[in-house]
Parts: structure tokens; sequence; C-alpha cells
């Protein structure tokens, strides 16, 4: 049986891409001119901002998911994620997991459904599990 810090409590994926107005304008120039890619951003969006696909995944997972940009990560998120981004990290209680690299997320080829084939099967490589209720903490008065 995985220990309790094989517990998955929420994902965090890191776009190739900074945020705010001027990392958002220097992507969409760059995916225009062919010199900047995220293979994030293309499975979670589509021409119209997110796909459909992508808000219908994300509540089935079961644990809280956070997509960053570069510019935006906590200092355990860029360490775990420093040079190998797009990526997505299960969070633990023992730290940030690498689940899926750059590698894994391009060969999806903006699919939704392959990437949910990829994670599942990458957190059965990890040997890791996704939060249960039972590991859910109790709510506070």
């Amino acid at each position: 049986m995985t220990s309790p810090s094989g517990v998955i409590r929420r994902l965090v994926g890191v776009y190739h891409a900074d945020g705010g107005l001027r990392g958002e304008l220097a992507y969409v120039v760059g995916k225009v001119r062919g010199t900047a890619e995220c293979a994030l951003c293309d499975i979670t969006h589509g021409p119209l901002g997110r796909k459909r696909e992508w808000r219908h995944l994300v509540p089935e997972l079961g644990v809280p998911v956070d997509l960053v940009h570069l510019n935006e990560r906590s200092p355990e998120v860029r360490a775990a994620s420093e040079g190998r981004t797009p990526c997505v990290l299960a969070m633990t209680d023992d730290g940030p997991v690498p689940l899926l690299g750059p590698a894994d997320l391009d060969a999806l080829d903006g699919s939704v459904a392959r990437f949910a084939e990829r994670l599942h099967a990458a957190v059965e490589a990890a040997d890791l599990r996704w939060v249960s209720r039972e590991d859910r903490p109790a709510p506070t008065a």
C-alpha cells in the first residue's frame, strides 16, 4: 500500500510562458511567428479560451488543478520545474513529484483525452494515488 505521502493533494501544470499582459502578448506573437510553443497551452486552450473538454476533466480528477506561468511559480514549484517546462507536477505531502514533462505533453498533440490517459498512467508509474475522502482533512468549525 502507498504511504500517505504518496497521496496527490493537487496538481500543478506549469506553462512554458510568462503570465500577465506582456507575457501573454509575447507568447501569442511568438506562436504566430512559430518561435514560441507550449504543449500544455495546446491541451488546455483552444482559439477561444479554455477547452470545454478541459473544463470537464478537471472536476473528474478529484483534486485541485493549478495552472501557472513561469513567472507565477512558487519557490517549491520553480525548483521542481526549472528547465523542464511545460510540465505537470503532483503535489504530495513530501513535495512535488514530476508526472509529465515537455516531451510527454508534446506527444499528446493537444488532446485532452490523451492527456487524461497519460496522466493516470504517470500517477500509477510514480506509485502515487489520488486523494480520497478519507485522506481529506476534516472541515474546521
